[in-house]
């Protein structure tokens, strides 16, 4: 029986962009160290609770929405460019495209965001879809159903490829997906030694270049 990936599809934050600096602006926004925002990040989830519940230990009531309009207005909007991505992002997207894969990027981002991602991808993938475009958010399976509706091929033909368990590997296979967990970023360090980690995936990888070589394998015919 031969197994086809046709279809890549890719997670935004600490799967292609790096948002150690993003953070960290928040961080400042709200007048704490950044290592103390950082470590509280980590402990909340570490505990497998909801990462905006860190805003709520420093500032009770914290609306992320009503902050991203006060920091916009400021002058201070969230940003991500070239130099926030991760090194292998480009020569990725590069072999992956060569190969004749079909290419995508969703994850939950603002409207915001999803104009930045296309400022950056335009010539890079065939699809970016965000939460704010589809009205729902990860880990919601209607999520991953506008994914398998914008995606041209069969969902056991497409490859999500994410840094969360939670968020992404887990509503990622319920959907009929393949999978690809990428181990970087907090979710990805904290979350690596769950049992889920070695059993849900397709892959497993530390690099996004690991890809190319693992779909082609992932091809050959079983005997």
């Amino acid at each position: 029986m031969l197994f086809v990936i046709r279809a890549v599809v890719f997670d935004v934050g600490e799967c292609l962009v790096d948002e150690t600096r993003e953070y960290g602006t928040w961080a400042d926004w709200l007048g704490v160290p950044r290592h103390t925002f950082a470590a509280v990040f980590g402990a909340v989830i570490a505990r497998g609770r909801d990462y905006r519940e860190t805003f709520q230990f420093f500032r009770p009531g914290f609306d992320l929405d009503d902050e991203r309009a006060k920091r916009a207005a400021a002058g201070k909007p969230e940003w991500f460019g070239e130099a926030d991505l991760y090194h292998d992002v480009r020569p990725a997207l590069r072999e992956l495209r060569a190969s004749g894969l079909w290419l995508a990027i969703a994850g939950n981002q603002t409207v915001r965001a999803g104009g930045l991602l296309r400022e950056l991808f335009q010539h890079d993938v065939e699809l970016i879809g965000t939460s704010d475009d589809w009205g729902a958010s990860k880990p919601d399976p209607e999520f991953f159903a506008r994914v398998a509706k914008a995606v041209p091929f069969e969902a056991a033909e497409t490859l999500y490829v994410g840094d969360r368990l939670d968020n992404d590997i887990r509503p990622a296979v319920a959907a009929g997906m393949r999978t690809a967990l990428v181990r970087r970023g907090p979710w990805g360090v904290i979350q690596q030694h769950d049992p889920l980690a070695a059993e849900l995936p397709t892959f497993r990888i530390d690099e996004l270049t690991e890809l190319p070589s693992l779909i082609s394998a992932f091809h050959a015919p079983e005997h």
